[in-house]
């Protein structure tokens, strides 16, 4: 499952100057976050403001490895400049079916509009995204934080700084827990990218890209204290190898099966060159199932129930496939559901949905499928449409995937799903009613553009914005 009060740190002027690199580079016709992770990397910790709409970007250009730059999440170096066709916005969606051997979650996709705000009450017991007044209240600073986790049985936050280092938040202010820049690969899109915590607490697991380009998840034990690691214990779990440097995914989380989960995108370049999408046979382009536990026959094991573990006709890790590049996946803490946000090629910007108890073997679509459009070649006899969708617009342009609300303090929101896009960097929610999407909307809070690199998830359910330029700031009612 996955499962205070810090003071403010933070140098405006170099957050602006930081937004003003970023706004400069994006000049171009790529549209991916790699380039300004890697200027943030090169920027002293600084903080970003909320309650700000800002200017949409238009793109960054590319870095010569097929990383395009800009987004945490992706993109490609501008429309069809992969030599295909594309998405044809004005194309029909078409049919949405299951995964193999099994029933469809929601088959048609939703597009981004939803009724007028506050025509009507939702029903008893729904969040009422109508009713909704929040605030972004800083918490803490750190250098360029894009993942957060919580070790259970402890109140306090770790965040994940690109660069490679872990660092603890407590009431009294951060301190380095972990210091793996030494073995973190960074630029375009690598660097520390996720971390999560075993069911008991007893082992850290960290997602990150190593020397080598790769993606790598490893193991290490936790000790008695809150952030004691022990970096001695160090061992792999998982390595996959990246034939780009872009793509990478990471997010990693300990699921309400106990098991390990690992999102890898498919490869990069652009437009996906080696059908690693649609081929269940490789790791990329997944979400990957392994008990690292089961150490029998190797670092890991495969649990009984992934939907290929008998390896004929997938890889045994992979539980779905069709991903492009997920920027951040999440577990529902109450219902077990699965939330996936992906980022797009050119067109098409999407969050997928599963229930819990869903069997595996999902098939979300890509490359064939941008979204519910058609980007190459026929649409898979089997696939699951996204839950919600919206056009790659430049206003929003690489969707940042976050947690449902199942925290206290904004009854109206509970049961949401928050999210947000890397462009716009403006909090989002979605509602989903039997496996539809019935109201969607902002919040009216904002980090600084092109600063939306992650959400996070406290102990206790209330949520966390994770700036690009800096801040971590907690959700919280207003007035």
């Amino acid at each position: 499952m996955i499962p205070a009060t810090l003071a403010p740190v933070g140098r405006r002027a170099l957050a602006l100057l930081l937004v003003a690199a970023l706004t400069a580079a994006a000049c171009g016709d790529g549209r991916d976050r790699g380039e300004a992770l890697a200027r943030a990397d090169a920027t002293t910790s600084t903080t970003a403001r909320s309650g700000e709409q800002d200017d949409p970007r238009t793109g960054t250009g590319g870095n010569g490895e097929g990383s395009d730059g800009g987004r945490p999440g992706d993109a490609t170096p501008g429309p069809d400049d992969d030599g295909l066709s594309g998405s044809d916005p004005g194309a029909a969606a078409p049919p949405g079916a299951g995964p193999p051997g099994a029933g469809a979650p929601p088959g048609t996709a939703a597009t981004g509009t939803t009724a007028p705000p506050g025509t009507t009450a939702p029903p008893a017991g729904e969040p009422d995204l109508a009713n909704v007044r929040v605030r972004l209240v800083q918490v803490a600073s750190a250098q360029v934080p894009v993942a957060m986790a919580v070790r259970p049985g402890h109140p306090e936050l770790f965040v994940a700084e690109r660069a490679g280092r872990v660092v603890l938040l407590d009431g009294r202010g951060t301190r380095v827990v972990l210091d793996q820049r030494s073995i973190t690969s960074g630029g375009g899109e690598r660097g520390l990218l996720g971390l999560a915590f075993s069911p008991d607490g007893g082992h850290l697991y960290v997602s990150y890209t190593d020397a080598g380009g790769h993606s790598r998840v490893d193991e290490l034990r936790m000790g008695p204290g809150a952030g004691d690691v022990d970096t001695a214990s160090r061992r792999t779990v998982i390595r996959v190898e990246q034939p780009y440097g872009n793509h990478n995914g990471g997010d990693v989380h300990v699921g309400p099966d106990g098991m390990l989960w690992f999102g890898l995108g498919d490869g990069g370049s652009a437009g996906d060159p080696h059908d690693h999408g649609q081929n269940p046979r490789t790791l990329l382009g997944s979400l990957l199932r392994i008990d690292p536990t089961a150490r029998d026959a190797g670092a890991y094991g495969i649990p009984a129930g992934n939907p290929f573990a008998d390896g004929r006709a997938g890889r045994p890790e992979v539980w779905a496939y069709g991903l492009r590049n997920p920027w951040r996946f999440s577990f529902d803490r109450a219902t077990g559901d699965l939330w996936i946000a992906d980022v797009g090629q050119n067109a098409v910007e999407e969050v997928n949905w599963l229930p819990a108890g869903h069997p595996g073997g999902a098939n979300f679509g890509w490359a064939r499928l941008e979204g519910s459009r058609p980007f190459r070649g026929s649409p898979p006899a089997q696939h699951v449409l996204p839950v919600f969708e919206y056009p790659n617009d430049r206003t929003r342009c690489s969707v940042t995937g976050g947690f449902v609300y199942r925290g206290e303090r904004i009854p109206a929101l509970r049961g949401a799903y928050v999210y947000g896009d890397w462009c716009e960097s403006a909090v989002r929610a979605l509602v989903v009613r039997d496996g539809r999407t019935v109201d969607e909307r902002p919040l009216g809070v904002t980090v600084d553009r092109q600063t939306l690199a992650a959400f996070g998830q406290g102990g206790d359910g209330e949520l966390y914005v994770l700036s690009m330029a800096g801040a971590i700031h907690r959700l919280e009612p207003a007035g």
